[in-house]
């Protein structure tokens, strides 16, 4: 795999291979595009359930919240919640994409994903964010702030099965929201790997 570099990042956009809407030419970086938050935000409460369930659906679980133009929302630490890109985003299915944070947020103690970082070809949506707050202060958010940049990586060959794939059961294909976990449906599909018996 190779990455893509502002060259080919600019060519790939003018012929509409990959898709960033609304995009601004002053957010392309070197080998990157430079993304920003949205204004929803998902909220986790934890009086609504005694424990995360992962096997159970828990549509209560969290909450959807939308801030202003100006209003700050504030991630406070140690707290964990999902926002998203402003941006939304389209792969094609001979490309992979990394979100990764600025930087510059890094150091004053915001994360931007656990570990969804990772954007399949054939994905087609806006990007949840699972942001956390491991500084010792609160931080205030603000929408259409810088909040990460994702990189495109050429892949050897186009996949037979891209990300939406009906066979894939996909659980987040052309979300337009910070969207809730889907795991439980893993366990309908009898997608759960590895055997408790053997364990």
């Amino acid at each position: 795999m190779s990455v893509l570099s502002d060259r080919d990042i600019r060519a790939a956009l003018e012929a509409g291979t990959v898709k960033i809407q609304p995009y601004d030419a002053h957010d392309l970086q070197p080998s990157s595009v430079d993304l920003h938050l949205d204004r929803s935000f998902r909220v986790f409460r934890n009086n609504r359930y005694a424990f995360i369930d992962v096997r159970t659906p828990q549509p209560d679980l969290t909450e959807l919240l939308t801030i202003e133009d100006d209003e700050p929302f504030i991630l406070h630490p140690g707290e964990f919640v999902l926002g998203q890109t402003h941006e939304w985003v389209e792969l094609p299915n001979d490309l992979v994409a990394r979100l990764e944070g600025k930087s510059s947020l890094g150091r004053l103690g915001l994360l931007i994903h656990s570990t969804a970082g990772y954007v399949d070809p054939g994905w087609k949506g806006n990007l949840t964010l699972e942001l956390s707050n491991v500084a010792n202060l609160p931080i205030a958010l603000y929408s259409g702030m810088r909040i990460g940049q994702i990189s495109f990586f050429k892949m050897s060959s186009s996949v037979d099965r891209p990300y939406g794939s009906p066979e894939l059961g996909s659980k987040y294909q052309g979300q337009s929201e910070p969207t809730a976990s889907a795991f439980h449906r893993d366990f309908d599909a009898g997608r759960r790997t590895g055997d408790p018996s053997r364990s």
